[in-house]
């Protein structure tokens, strides 16, 4: 298998936690400084994404790639461990899929939220979905 698509023998649960681990990769390389390109970020989220922040705001998908890109490399020795990842529901269009966040900063500090993301299945997408809404709420903050 090659990431991509839904693959032979991988079952839905495998595919969600693999491509939500996929990502926070991703987000942690690009806010370390250690990923440059955003546009494997950006191809990851559908064209009407929208993310609502722990504290509430809700952001389009314009909004939220000017974020990671004026984040590039800001938060150096940055960690992101991502536990708990379930399917919550899905049907035939959908997969809605919870999972738990902590990110870790160099000097110790770090914060731990309960996420909620539906995912939109799209063959030609990593693990065939693609990022349509993601919900965070702040569980811890040091």
């Amino acid at each position: 298998m090659d990431g991509y698509g839904q693959g032979v023998g991988v079952d839905e649960p495998a595919r969600v936690r693999a491509e939500v681990v996929r990502l926070h990769v991703l987000v942690e390389g690009l806010l370390t400084g250690a990923e440059r390109d955003v546009a494997e970020f950006a191809r990851a989220h559908a064209v009407d994404f929208t993310l609502t922040e722990p504290g509430g705001r809700t952001m389009d998908r314009d909004e939220v790639l000017k974020m990671i890109e004026g984040a590039r490399g800001a938060v150096p020795g940055l960690r992101i461990a991502i536990e708990d990842v379930r399917v919550v529901a899905a049907d035939g269009a959908f997969v809605a899929a919870a999972y738990r966040e902590t990110q870790t900063r160099a000097d110790g500090s770090g914060d731990v939220r309960a996420a909620t993301v539906v995912f939109e299945r799209e063959e030609s997408a990593p693990y065939g979905l693609r990022w349509r809404h993601l919900h965070e709420t702040w569980v811890g903050r040091e």
